[in-house]
């Protein structure tokens, strides 16, 4: 099912959740909410869902007015961060629970209930733990069977709001991974709220960065890493160094370093902002070539194959960070204080 929303308002008292967004969730896309926290993306979830009114703007199903349609008729499965798994219930009867309290006409027998709960548990890869009760159950498992009970309405939408974000970091993995795979198998439209940067990456088709809110891009992964519209896309998409400096002609100047900027070709002259991501840079032990910024290692660190290092500015004395593959490390031979070339490889240009 695709979902429009649009031109969509939401206060809260004083405060503007969301101000005039309008997106397109198309039928069987898994799309990221991805923003900080107060940014919107929960209330948005919630307005699809039916769980919350917009003040103004139009929420459609399938090209149909669903703005004012009950949450129960919506068709929508919705996973939220803490379970909310009844601790009373057995997992059968927490996944049966949207089915067992169906209409009596539209209830389904109890031989096809258990059909599709053990139908369920299996495609979660849990229906060992069908007579298990929640408290018995690892947060990851029950994760899963929160989205298992989301699954058994054959819900059109499924909605996830940072269905992860209470696990520790390996179960966390694990599980991006699996719903990335189960997704694949269901084509289900699915969007999940995340302010993970790395999740958003790893499981979503598509990406939408919320600000304040309002969208600041909408793209896939690779478009919102790689070229990023503002300059909080930028800072918020992973770790990136911001360099005070002015263009001139297709050109940022960071003191003695030209840089290219082809897309500020027509400015004479303006301050601005340039970019440089950690791993975009490259470190030489002696000056090769121009256009390379002389710096002193501050501190120097590793992260599995990762070293990262600290530099200090030799001119400005800010501070920046390096990220190399850890084997340069002995060819570098790097220690505190050692003075460093460090030449961009990629840089983006925002004026100011």
């Amino acid at each position: 099912m695709s979902i429009q929303v649009k031109n969509i308002h939401k206060n809260f008292g004083n405060f503007s959740a969301l101000d005039n967004v309008s997106l397109d969730f198309p039928t069987g896309e898994l799309v990221a909410l991805l923003g900080p926290s107060g940014c919107g993306k929960t209330t948005l979830l919630r307005i699809i869902a039916g769980l919350e009114q917009p003040d103004s703007g139009v929420v459609e199903f399938h090209g149909e007015d669903a703005t004012h349609v009950h949450v129960r008729q919506r068709q929508v499965g919705f996973v939220f961060q803490h379970y909310a798994l009844f601790r009373h219930m057995t997992v059968f009867d927490n996944v049966a629970f949207g089915l067992t309290v169906r209409p009596k006409d539209k209830r389904p027998h109890k031989k096809e209930i258990a059909e599709r709960v053990h139908e369920l548990l299996r495609l979660v890869q849990l229906d060992w733990l069908a007579d298990r009760y929640p408290d018995q159950l690892s947060g990851g498992q029950r994760q899963r069977i929160a989205l298992a009970r989301a699954l058994a309405v054959e819900p059109k939408v499924l909605l996830l709001d940072e269905p992860f974000g209470a696990l520790d970091a390996k179960v966390r993995k694990d599980l991006r991974r699996w719903l990335r795979r189960l997704h694949d198998d269901l084509h289900i439209t699915s969007i999940f709220v995340t302010h993970d940067q790395e999740e958003a990456m790893e499981v979503a088709d598509r990406v939408v960065v919320l600000n304040k809110g309002a969208i600041e891009q909408i793209g896939s992964p690779d478009e919102v890493y790689n070229n990023p519209a503002s300059p909080f896309v930028y800072e918020f998409i992973g770790q990136v160094n911001a360099f005070h400096s002015r263009v001139h002609a297709g050109w940022a100047h960071i003191g003695e370093v030209k840089l290219p900027a082809p897309e500020h070709a027509s400015i004479g002259d303006s301050a601005a902002i340039t970019y440089i991501r950690p791993h975009d840079i490259e470190l030489q032990g002696e000056p090769q070539g121009e256009d390379f910024i002389e710096a002193r290692v501050d501190n120097i660190s590793t992260a599995g194959a990762v070293l990262r290092i600290e530099l200090r500015h030799a001119l400005s004395d800010d501070l920046f960070h390096v990220e190399l593959p850890r084997s340069q490390e002995r060819l570098l031979n790097l220690q505190l204080g050692t003075t460093v070339y460090v030449k961009p490889l990629q840089s983006k240009v925002f004026l100011q």
